[in-house]
């Protein structure tokens, strides 16, 4: 046990964004209520990520409103002040970025314990330059997050993870989806950056194979105007293939993905947030490489299938695609299709 669990009851936790970095502190919290459950938690973040946390015992959702109540450093001390009155005994920064050390700071200087989290900047430069490049495995987000909780005194066991139950599908997803498919695939074609989007032709390959089974349903997952009008492009073609993108509520989206058998994502938030409910995920990886510690949570790094390093010897160039290296552009067309089926068939 912690040997400040007796004075540390409440723990308030930030992490705003983005999408897949706050689905990634899901695991952590669950270990740590269920190894911990007299401690609270308190999580701050936008309103948009509360789904994330439902569920989770004695973890409380606190809204982060920049646009306005929280913006600026007035808006930092209203948050602090809204916090304090929480009774927080101890503040745990999972995004390290400017707003959250201003709020750690405040905790700090009202006498309370406070971690950051360390995110291992020098390694990333190391695993990402072009020239002494250093290829290692580097720590996972998840055990740097698990860190700051041992620098509050309370260690993390991560190793035996409970996942939720399979959510209850809703009458309007059974219509969208239909009931006579015996394997549910879910499909993130999309990522923030172009260099972590396998190629759409490639994709086409990939859906049209796994499309042939008609035991399968294949499900698109997306958002936004464009990306919607390509995933419709995408299934047009087959009755088993089924765009769920702008079509379901963000909750709903959760629990579809709940019921899923494997998800094929891109090094993106999708992946996460399939792996915090336990599914199954293939990721595909263009510039960025598992090694920068976002594998998902929980998954094989035998499921995560790279670009060639032998023809891209730069490889990896970013930590979150960000980065354009010339002549680079096609190094994810060395992920083979039939790699990608082969193996989401053998998670089936």
């Amino acid at each position: 046990m912690a040997d400040l669990s007796t004075k540390i009851k409440h723990i308030a936790v930030m992490r705003l964004s983005a999408m897949g970095d706050v689905a990634m502190t899901v695991p952590v919290l669950c270990a740590f209520v269920k190894q911990y459950p007299t401690v609270k938690l308190t999580v701050v973040s936008r309103p948009f990520f509360k789904p994330f946390f439902e569920g989770i015992p004695n973890l409380e959702f606190f809204a982060f409103d920049e646009k306005e109540k929280h913006k600026g450093f007035p808006g930092l001390l209203r948050l602090f002040r809204d916090l304090k009155k929480l009774q927080i005994d101890a503040f745990a920064d999972l995004h390290n970025v400017l707003r959250s050390k201003v709020v750690s700071l405040l905790f700090a200087l009202s006498g309370k314990k406070r971690a950051t989290v360390d995110k291992g900047r020098e390694g990333k430069k190391e695993l990402t330059r072009a020239e002494n490049k250093i290829f290692k495995q580097l720590p996972t987000m998840f055990e740097r997050h698990a860190k700051v909780f041992k620098e509050l005194g309370f260690s993390l066991d991560l190793s035996n993870p409970e996942f939720p139950k399979k959510a209850v599908l809703s009458a309007e997803i059974t219509n969208l989806i239909g009931e006579n498919y015996q394997k549910l695939i879910g499909i993130a074609p999309f990522a923030q950056y172009d260099s972590k989007v396998y190629p759409l032709d490639l994709m086409q390959e990939v859906i049209a194979k796994l499309a042939e089974n008609k035991d399968q349903t294949i499900l698109l997952f997306g958002g936004g105007k464009k990306e919607i009008e390509i995933l419709d492009s995408l299934s047009a073609p087959f009755k088993n293939v089924i765009n769920v993108a702008g079509k379901i509520k963000f909750q709903q989206e959760l629990k579809l993905i709940s019921n899923l058998d494997v998800m094929l994502s891109m090094d993106s938030g999708n992946a996460h947030i399939a792996a915090m409910l336990g599914i199954k995920v293939v990721t595909l990886w263009g510039a960025t490489h598992p090694y920068a510690g976002f594998l998902p949570f929980n998954q094989s790094l035998e499921n995560a299938l790279t670009s060639d390093r032998n023809q891209y010897p730069k490889l990896p160039t970013s930590v979150y695609g960000n980065k354009i290296v010339e002549g680079y552009e096609d190094a994810m067309r060395t992920i083979l299709p039939s790699a990608v089926i082969q193996k989401i068939q053998s998670l089936l």
